[in-house]
């Protein structure tokens, strides 16, 4: 009975967590996504409760409100701009929770195979589950334990460091110990020798020690990636922890953990390479820790970046036909979305066309521009993506560009020395005029100077996103 009803939960929960999946593919279904996620997470802790091996109801259920607790504080004091840092955070937990679980599997394993049969009548859920498992099955278990434990070790120090970057408390330069991917493929030798021990003694110091090495393995790969990829690496690490997830189902028999950690495994690889080819990067480079990137000196950028105040952007916005908004991580900085919202109600009014362009590395976070503007009721149908309105740019009369600093920089293009050549970018600077909403004269998130900032057709509307544009929007005839 327990079982059934438990099999039967997981299936409904499983469809859940797809519709979930496929709904967040869109806008408009979004929020109807996230309430089929989190029913079908509900069902699924309920009916893990309730079902085989359940028990230390207490304990359990003190857990779950405290998480509760702490998610629900979470939610609502971290803003938007922190929410990459947030997710590589939540990442960093699903792999320390894949590698706990493990060590206790293996505890579980070695206490199984060496009870008697009299003291196997008295086990309950995994270590019945165990009991029953022939050699050939135990061998396997083996396997399943250590690849859960490796891949959650790597993403749990790979997403510490990224939370690192993203936040700012760790140098976002691509950096790597002396002797570079000889590292890495030094542990992962540890740690492939480390799974032939284990498989045949089944002892916890090769376990220990591939964990040692996996820990690296994530700490170096991630300080190897610079800035610019940082969107890309939070993708690949929530591929990760859905893999992790993943394997320790098998190691667990816990078939809706099988099917949400192929899910996000899958969807997270998936994402990671769109964003790799949006980005002109090789998916196995970035995954490697930047292998093969792009060397030499930096083209000089010459010029002065020349200032404009809100009257001359005033001036220009009132005579234009056509305006594009490029949006970017200073504009979440600022939560200046209402106030770009507003503007483009103002303009839109005076019978101009206003579209946004958006990129897919926006931000530092996929979809994370997409989410600020429908949070600001910025309509739908007027947000573009980069390739709907690359070709657009030589006939637009005024771009604005708002905190954006790599996704339009000409470097891309122009410079193969840079860290972000190849990269495809928006061409703002084909526009008539190019008008950038930046704070001061710094360079973007991935330290690579821009020469936008200095062509002839830009000017620069220096201060904070929010105070500029309420300063701009009365001057809007």
């Amino acid at each position: 009975m327990d079982y059934g009803f438990t099999t039967a939960a997981y299936v409904v929960a499983a469809v859940l967590f797809i519709l979930s999946l496929g709904g967040l593919s869109g806008q408009e279904s979004a929020k109807r996504a996230v309430w089929y996620g989190i029913v079908g997470m509900g069902l699924a802790v309920f009916a893990t409760l309730i079902g085989p091996g359940s028990g230390l109801w207490l304990l359990s259920l003190l857990l779950i409100a405290s998480g509760g607790a702490i998610g629900y504080q979470l939610a609502t004091r971290v803003q938007m701009t922190q929410m990459p840092e947030l997710v590589a955070a939540m990442h960093s937990l699903v792999g320390l929770a894949a590698v706990l679980v493990g060590f206790n599997a293996h505890i579980e394993l070695v206490r199984v195979l060496s009870a008697t049969p009299e003291m196997m009548l008295d086990f309950r859920g995994f270590a019945a589950l165990v009991a029953e498992k022939t050699t050939v099955e135990i061998n396997i278990l083996r396997v399943e334990l250590f690849l859960g434990v490796f891949i959650g070790a790597v993403t749990f120090t790979g997403s510490v460091i990224a939370y690192g970057k993203l936040a700012g408390r760790v140098d976002t330069a691509a950096k790597k110990l002396q002797g570079g991917h000889m590292l890495n493929i030094a542990a992962v030798a540890i740690s492939l020798l480390s799974l032939i021990w284990y498989y045949n003694t089944g002892g916890f110091f090769p376990l220990f020690l591939m964990t040692l090495a996996a820990l690296f393995i994530g700490y170096h790969l991630i300080m190897g990636i610079g800035g610019a990829d940082m969107p890309v690496v939070v993708s690949m690490l929530n591929s990760y922890s859905g893999w992790a997830a993943a394997a320790i189902g098998f190691s667990l028999g816990n078939d809706l953990l099988i099917v949400v950690g192929a899910l996000v495994g899958s969807s997270g690889a998936i994402l990671s390479y769109i964003m790799c080819k949006a980005m002109n990067r090789s998916f196995i480079s970035v995954i490697l820790g930047g292998f093969g990137g792009p060397s030499g000196e930096q083209m000089a950028v010459e010029g002065e970046q020349i200032a404009i105040d809100s009257d001359g952007v005033a001036m220009s916005l009132n005579e234009a036909d056509s305006v594009v908004i490029v949006p970017g991580y200073g504009m979440a900085v600022a939560q200046a979305q209402g106030a770009v919202a507003d503007l483009t109600r103002k303009l839109r009014a005076r019978g101009k066309t206003v579209r946004f362009a958006i990129h897919p590395v926006a931000g530092r976070l996929p979809g994370h521009m997409n989410v600020l503007l429908a949070e600001a009721k910025v309509p739908y149908d007027i947000v573009m993506e980069m390739d709907e309105i690359n070709d657009d740019f030589p006939s637009t009369d005024v771009v604005i560009v708002i905190g954006s600093n790599d996704i339009v920089n000409p470097a891309a293009q122009d410079d193969p020395n840079s860290p972000i050549a190849g990269m495809p970018v928006l061409e703002v600077w084909k526009a008539k005029q190019v008008f950038v909403s930046k704070r001061g004269q710094g360079t973007g998130y991935s330290g690579i100077e821009n020469p936008l900032f200095y062509k002839d057709n830009t000017r620069m509307f220096y201060g904070d996103a929010k105070k500029s544009l309420d300063e701009l929007l009365p001057k809007i005839l």
